[in-house]
């Protein structure tokens, strides 16, 4: 198929194909817009199905680095990356010293992160071969302790004032105690947000493909776990989607019981349109986009070199973004997907 007959291309400025016979790399990079600054985005590691599938991903994923770092307020523009391969057995130094290379062979264009199936040890085997990468070295925390480059707190803590928001806004609630919340995905990003909702009182129900994760979360939040396929039709309050994309589908979306949907995962949505269903059916659904950019926030300051207090405050700004989203959907009757993606395009005409 080609790239620019894909459902997916929205006027990418660049896509480029990489690959190393010696280490087996095979790589898509997808550059969406650099209209307010560099592509960054996170480097993807996973088993896709077919090439198609990881050219889709990244096509869907950095155009929404770009709307991500738009409603932000960031000096970047979108782009992201995705290696095709199995991340719990196919990782080798070379595999990430090669992408290196094919990274710093656009210039600065894109900088790349970590996302789903790499971490800071890979970006640290790809820092040694370019210096177009985030989250490879150590920056203080907002305890005011040191901590590594990986951003998933600030994302955590994101998604965590945006969800009370959310929740504010569809339920007219002011503590989230008692709050049930389901939970699907408990990595990095979703226990710590797990952690948090237990903290400020909620009841947790959680699922993970990997079983560890789930015991984790029993033995030490109190959550009540449940199968991967009972988490969509669970009678709570909140679902929150923390690992991978699509998973509002017309499938799931006939199970699901919540009236709020605010979560970590990109591309929740399996298909735009479905957000004119979530809305028909009275369901808040917080942007992605949105609500998980405290991530791309906290590598931009680890560029900039900006404070654990600014980027604190920054990613306390999300609270704020949600609200106007919200509000302006409320009153223009438009889907909460429609005003995210009108903001951000009112940001970019904005920079240029």
């Amino acid at each position: 198929m080609s790239v620019f007959s894909h459902v997916d291309f929205d006027h990418h400025e660049q896509v480029v194909y990489g690959h190393d016979k010696a280490s087996g790399l095979k790589a898509i990079i997808a550059i969406h817009d650099t209209t307010l600054g560099p592509a960054l985005g996170g480097c993807r590691m996973w088993r896709y199905a077919t090439d198609d599938e990881a050219l889709r991903d990244v096509l869907r994923l950095s155009r929404g680095m770009t709307y991500k770092s738009a409603l932000a307020r960031l000096p970047l523009g979108g782009g992201k990356a995705v290696i095709i391969g199995d991340p719990h057995s196919g990782k080798s130094e070379a595999l990430f010293q090669a992408m290196g290379d094919f990274v710093d062979s656009l210039g600065g264009r894109y900088i790349t992160a970590a996302d789903s199936g790499t971490g800071v040890a890979e970006m640290q085997m790809m820092a040694e071969r370019t210096r177009h990468v985030a989250g490879a070295g150590q920056r203080e925390a907002f305890d005011g302790g040191v901590r590594n480059g990986d951003p998933s707190p600030s994302t955590a803590y994101g998604v965590f004032l945006g969800l009370q928001v959310a929740v504010k806004h569809r339920l007219g609630r002011d503590d989230l105690k008692g709050l049930k919340v389901a939970v699907q995905g408990l990595g990095q990003v979703g226990f710590s947000l797990a952690r948090q909702l237990k903290g400020a009182g909620a009841e947790l129900w959680v699922t993970d493909i990997v079983e560890a994760n789930v015991r984790r979360a029993v033995e030490q939040l109190g959550a009540t776990a449940v199968g991967q396929n009972d988490i969509y039709g669970l009678d709570v309050d909140v679902f929150a989607p923390c690992a991978m994309g699509a998973i509002i589908n017309p499938h799931t979306l006939e199970a699901l019981r919540a009236p709020v949907i605010a979560g970590a995962a990109n591309n929740q949505l399996a298909d735009a349109q479905l957000a004119e269903e979530l809305q028909r059916k009275g369901c808040l659904y917080a942007p992605d986009y949105a609500i998980n950019a405290g991530g791309i926030i906290d590598v931009c300051y680890e560029r900039t070199g900006g404070s654990a207090a600014e980027l604190k405050a920054h990613v306390e700004g999300i609270a704020a973004t949600l609200e106007e989203i919200f509000r302006r959907s409320q009153v223009e009757g438009a889907t909460t997907t429609a005003i995210a993606d009108r903001m951000a395009q009112e940001r970019l005409q904005g920079g240029r």
